[in-house]
């Protein structure tokens, strides 16, 4: 059985319960988060896949994008994200407050639609590891959300000047990429005090500028809190909800972990390219079956409705070669390359 360490300090009736989606550029519920000037979704076609052997009457798609960006028959090359992004989506930089605000917006939206039971935060980088069926019913069926989330004890994230609106008891770290209940999901949108503070106290610290001199010493003293490591996180242990958690999430993130101390870049997250993308490395992240937190001394053996499972039902990051593999070696099912891709 396989493990992944995390070393950073880091189904329902057919009475119909959405999986709601949201991908940054959103879609199950799912909710997209695209936050870049784009020309298309990259891995569209994949997702078109996807889609197709679900019943859209089980899923709804929401995507923040730059504002201006539209979803139609020239940006995307499958029906299912046409006319999906929000039209109040806003101008996001990443490190900064304004990526949990474009997640509040997705939520927010999806709330609208009673349907929506389940809330999945992707990135247009992401693709699926299974097939429809498989994800919603792994998702549906557990009465918990998916966050990942551990204490954040040995970095200098955490403000003093955020308490007592935040104990430092309550600082929490963990992946953006979640899967929320509704009443979680309502939670978050909800809030406007801890957002508050993360917006004044939670920055994202400055990069090193040689033509700041001396003063680069004083810049690098700051606090680099990144917002979408934390807010969700911290806000539900602040509401007493941990104990309604998997406190891990359901997508995959190679980290690159060669970085040193004095990298100011610090650790990334690894892109799949096709090479890299083959049966053998899918095999063995969906073989991952526990997570290590060792700030917290804790294994969580992945489960779904205290059914044990595997860990992970996305990955990230995966370039347009990686998932046309996925699509090619019959990950996501069976489908004809050329006939979703159309002529090239």
């Amino acid at each position: 059985m396989a493990a992944r360490t995390v070393k950073r300090r880091h189904v329902s009736s057919r009475l119909s319960c959405k999986l709601f989606i949201v991908f940054t550029v959103s879609i199950f519920c799912v909710v997209v988060l695209v936050t870049a000037v784009r020309r298309n979704v990259p891995l569209d076609f994949l997702w078109g896949a996807f889609f197709q052997n679900g019943d859209v009457s089980n899923f709804s798609i929401y995507v923040h994008s730059t504002p201006g960006f539209v979803l139609d028959e020239s940006t995307t090359r499958s029906h299912f994200f046409y006319g999906r992004q929000l039209t109040n989506s806003i101008q996001v930089l990443w490190g900064e407050s304004s990526m949990i605000q474009a997640e509040r917006l997705l939520l927010s939206a999806a709330l609208e639609d009673p349907a929506n039971q389940r809330f999945v935060l992707l990135s247009d980088s992401c693709v699926p590891l299974y097939n429809f069926s498989y994800v919603y019913n792994y998702i549906m069926v557990s009465p918990r959300s998916f966050v990942d989330s551990f204490l954040d004890a040995k970095e200098g994230r955490y403000n003093p000047r955020m308490s007592p609106k935040i104990p430092r008891e309550k600082w929490r770290k963990g992946s953006q990429w979640v899967t929320l209940v509704r009443n979680h999901a309502e939670v978050i949108v909800d809030d406007e005090v801890i957002f508050s503070v993360f917006k004044r106290y939670c920055k994202r610290r400055p990069p090193i500028d040689i033509r700041k001199g001396k003063l680069n010493l004083k810049l690098q003293k700051q606090h680099n809190c990144i917002p979408d490591e934390h807010y969700v996180q911290t806000l539900l242990a602040l509401h007493g909800l941990e104990g309604e958690l998997e406190r891990r999430t359901v997508t995959y993130t190679l980290w690159n972990q060669s970085a040193t101390k004095t990298d100011n870049k610090g650790w990334h997250p690894i892109t799949f390219s096709y090479a890299n993308a083959g049966p053998r490395k899918i095999k063995e992240i969906k073989d991952i079956s526990h997570v290590y937190y060792e700030t917290e001394y804790r294994t969580e053996w992945c489960h779904s409705n205290s059914t044990s499972v595997p860990c992970f039902l996305f990955a990230r990051k995966f370039s347009r070669g990686a998932a046309m593999r996925l699509l090619s070696d019959g990950v996501i099912d069976h489908f004809e390359l050329s006939a979703l891709l159309g002529n090239e």
